[in-house]
């Protein structure tokens, strides 16, 4: 019994015999070598790195930094929201209570002891950035360096969290859109104090 196909799309395939000149694919080889000699007169788009550095995208997105607040205190409260919309899964914390005389350190009750990235595993896709309720964590356009070793992928608070310095912060203004920033110029809110 013979099935009849459903979409009627079915192509019949012919069993064509090929000729002399496509079995010793002389004129395929020849086209590919035109193409090739064509692209060794092209300009070069190769950049000279790192003599040169390529231009980046406004919102290229690089290294992770934890934020602290404009007291020099730790923004991230350690809610884990920015673990679970990782679609990669490469952030872990540990999440503790702040102890009587810490309050200059950490902005909340809670607080993330420890706060690991693995680097390997992140894609870069900014799901943290967005998920983070205390803007505490954002993507900087620095490049993670390379290295031989998988350790020194794996990045701490050491390593992420912005220097104390209000001079030394990083500027993450142009990750945000004009609405956050005039809604963060109103001190009266709980979220901006």
């Amino acid at each position: 019994m013979k099935m009849n196909n459903l979409t009627h799309r079915s192509i019949i395939v012919s069993n064509k015999k090929m000729t002399f000149w496509e079995r010793i694919y002389l004129p395929a080889i020849l086209k590919g070598m035109a193409i090739t000699f064509g692209h060794l007169f092209r300009t070069k788009s190769t950049v000279q790195y790192p003599e040169v550095s390529r231009e980046f995208s406004e919102i290229y997105r690089g290294k992770h930094v934890l934020k602290r607040d404009d007291e020099g205190r730790e923004r991230c409260t350690a809610c884990g929201l920015c673990a679970v919309a990782c679609p990669a899964e490469a952030i872990t914390m540990v999440a503790a209570e702040r102890k009587p005389g810490e309050e200059n350190l950490y902005r909340e009750e809670k607080y993330a002891v420890v706060y690991e990235i693995n680097m390997l595993r992140c894609i870069f896709c900014g799901d943290c950035e967005e998920a983070c309720p205390k803007e505490a964590i954002f993507l900087t356009k620095e490049i993670v360096r390379s290295d031989f070793e998988r350790e020194k992928f794996i990045y701490g608070k050491d390593e992420l969290v912005e220097p104390a310095d209000p001079a030394r912060r990083i500027d993450v203004s142009n990750r945000q859109t004009p609405e956050v920033l005039e809604f963060k110029k109103n001190k009266k809110l709980r979220h901006n104090r």
